[in-house]
């Protein structure tokens, strides 16, 4: 968002009706470029979306000055409601569902749940943390070197050993990418995993996700939409040092095909409730979301 409105301050146009069009024109190639580079996140589309709606609102008669400070208030005001009081909303919420003694297991890497978790240690709730993590990405490594810097209990695990350590946890908390229509959550792969495994121990899975991640899309499972990233991130292994891997030259076999997706689906039947700025809601809930929501975002 912050190049977004550098974007608005260096263009320039004749006319005011000029000045929105050749925008929108701009905004749509810069839109074009990222899309081209990542599939846009659901979080940035519904930016994007409030970002030209508000367009549509400047007064035919404002100076071009005068509507480039009002996108760029909207972007700032955008990002204080929907990102960063909706943090501080959702870890104020989540932290009274932390009792003395919990040992909270989380997955990966979410800035949300760090922040839940370094503000509930903060408050000086007693808490132990298990973060698991899994290839490729090994995400819950910076997880557990966030948590660790502030002094925070942590044990760290690979997604292999989840069955194993889940008699101890006593909470889930999962961060989200998006929450979809039919109460799907869309998070990093491995995320719904964790939530199944938790089911079967019968442990509550709590997903912290805030409101202008809500999408109208359905999905049941992450085959119909998903994002792809580098097959050869698959091949590297760490432990193996200067080792061969035995998929290193895994493109001359014509009958193998590596698959690295991005995100799993979670169904909203393993995801005990979810928790939004708003309030501590189902998954089920997700339309009445979408209802309440301004429709610009």
């Amino acid at each position: 968002m912050a190049a977004v409105k550098q974007l608005i301050r260096d263009f320039e146009r004749p006319s005011q009706a000029d000045f929105i069009r050749g925008l929108e024109a701009t905004l749509q190639e810069s839109i074009a470029y990222l899309h081209h580079c990542r599939p846009l996140a659901v979080s940035m589309q519904n930016a994007l979306r409030h970002l030209k709606w508000q367009m549509t609102q400047l007064p035919s008669a404002l100076s071009d000055t005068d509507a480039k400070n009002k996108l760029c208030s909207a972007i700032d005001t955008y990002i204080l409601e929907q990102i960063e009081l909706a943090g501080k909303a959702i870890s104020l919420t989540i932290q009274t569902k932390i009792s003395k003694g919990d040992v909270i297991l989380t997955y990966g890497y979410s800035s949300l749940i760090h922040k839940i978790l370094l503000d509930a240690h903060t408050a000086e709730k007693q808490f132990r943390v298990i973060v698991v993590d899994g290839r490729p990405w090994l995400e819950g490594k910076e997880q557990l070197r966030r948590l660790t810097k502030h002094g925070i209990e942590c044990s760290y695990i690979l997604i292999n050993a989840l069955s194993y350590m889940m008699p101890e946890v006593s909470k889930v908390f999962l961060g989200a990418h998006a929450i979809l229509a039919n109460g799907a959550v869309m998070s990093r792969v491995g995320t719904a995993q964790v939530a199944l495994m938790a089911r079967a121990f019968n442990i509550p899975v709590l997903v912290a996700c805030e409101t202008h991640k809500s999408c109208e899309r359905v999905q049941t499972d992450s085959i119909v939409y998903n994002e792809l990233g580098n097959a050869d991130e698959l091949v590297q292994d760490s432990r193996n040092g200067l080792k061969k891997s035995l998929l290193t030259n895994w493109r001359t076999k014509k009958s193998l095909n590596l698959l690295n997706i991005t995100y799993d689906v979670t169904p909203a039947d393993l995801v005990t409730a979810v928790v939004t700025e708003l309030a501590i809601l189902p998954c089920t809930s997700v339309p009445v979301i979408l209802r309440i929501k301004p429709s610009e975002i």
